[in-house]
């Protein structure tokens, strides 16, 4: 019981998909066993992923330190912001590609939780249509639907589609506080992990 509360916390302080996602993961790459509460194998196992994905992440720091101290040399005081929205967004550092069955687990159980989420009021927002708010969460939801259908695997337009859908949502955020922001981020950070998702399924067929 102690091993089990002691890898929640190091995924409190380390989980690069989100703490629920990254259970998720590590649950269903921990097999043929992922019950962690019972399995005291399946926890190490657990452990030594979470472990070598923190490895990995710590080495991609340092090399970006090391390149922001050249760039600051050169006078670049700012990071580009690909860097650091690579550094925001969900993703599993890792020496060898992330498992598709972990990454199913993280966007199944993150799916879940989003066809949970309150849905806004349309009194939030009265500049934006219901229509237009509902319009995309369906879509997302489409999205998340057929990606776990396809077993990880979405094909060119639906990934294309899922890109569109990120826009779109982005596009409503406002900057600073909006009531109507507090839904709108939710979905993008379900939408985000389904992006990186469906991009390492890409990845690992090229």
């Amino acid at each position: 019981m102690r091993r089990h509360t002691a890898l929640r916390c190091a995924v409190g302080d380390y989980g690069p998909l989100g703490f629920n996602a990254t259970w998720a993961y590590l649950s269903a790459t921990a097999c043929p066993a992922p019950d962690l509460r019972r399995d005291s194998a399946a926890l190490l196992r657990a452990l030594g992923t979470l472990e070598e994905s923190r490895a990995a992440h710590l080495a991609k720091m340092d090399a970006f330190a090391a390149r922001r101290q050249v760039e600051k040399a050169a006078g670049r005081r700012t990071p580009r912001a690909s860097d650091t929205a690579a550094l925001r967004s969900p993703h599993w550092p890792s020496s060898a590609p992330p498992s598709r069955l972990g990454l199913i687990a993280a966007v199944a159980n993150r799916h879940s939780a989003f066809q949970r989420m309150a849905y806004p009021d349309e009194t939030l927002s009265p500049d934006i249509e219901v229509r237009q708010l509902a319009n995309l969460h369906a879509r997302l939801e489409d999205c998340a639907a057929s990606y776990l259908k396809a077993l990880g695997r979405l094909d060119r337009r639906a990934a294309a589609e899922l890109t569109d859908t990120v826009h779109g949502i982005r596009s409503l955020t406002r900057p600073g506080y909006s009531p109507l922001n507090m839904y709108l981020l939710q979905w993008l950070r379900f939408a985000n992990l389904l992006t990186y998702a469906t991009d390492a399924s890409f990845a690992s067929e090229h």
